[in-house]
């Protein structure tokens, strides 16, 4: 079995996951009425834009990279299927998904939703960069997870 994806592309998913990110809490931001909820809207906005900068420098790094595998194809074949069920892996799904949040309630959920799915993808893309590039996607894990708690504390505020 080959490899179900490049290492590159398993970061192009994850500049994708970025800029969803982007565009969800962007549409957000507008969308709301609560001045707090809009400010951490905001705020999570201009961090995924950071992230996708991140992102791109990694991939600079992972062209030709090949991770060690206990058999072929097997840390793609892990993040194939961890990708099938992030929508934000999925071109233009951010907007998509922010219009059909109907308070800030519910966007928060989702976001929460989105911020733990990305943390799960991140953790299973180190596996699949250079070492070097591992220390990069561990601090935008621990960025991920202080948006967590962000949208966690926001949630309950309102």
């Amino acid at each position: 079995m080959g490899n179900v994806f490049a290492g590159s592309e398993v970061v192009e998913m994850g500049i994708e996951i970025e800029k969803n990110g982007k565009d969800f809490y962007e549409t957000l931001a507008k969308q709301s009425k609560n001045d707090k909820a809009k400010e951490i809207f905001q705020f999570l906005t201009g961090e995924e834009a950071k992230h996708i900068v991140d992102f791109k420098k990694v991939l600079d790094i992972v062209h030709k990279y090949e991770p060690p595998e206990s058999y072929p194809g097997e840390y793609f074949a892990y993040l194939q299927a961890l990708a099938s069920v992030h929508v934000f892996t999925q071109k233009g799904k951010g907007v998509e998904a922010a219009k059909k949040a109907t308070s800030d309630k519910e966007a928060i959920i989702a976001g929460i939703g989105f911020e733990r799915d990305s943390i799960v993808f991140y953790d299973g893309m180190k596996k699949v960069v250079p070492e070097s590039s591992g220390k990069v996607i561990d601090e935008l894990i621990a960025q991920e997870k202080a948006h967590l708690l962000k949208l966690y504390e926001l949630k309950e505020y309102l």
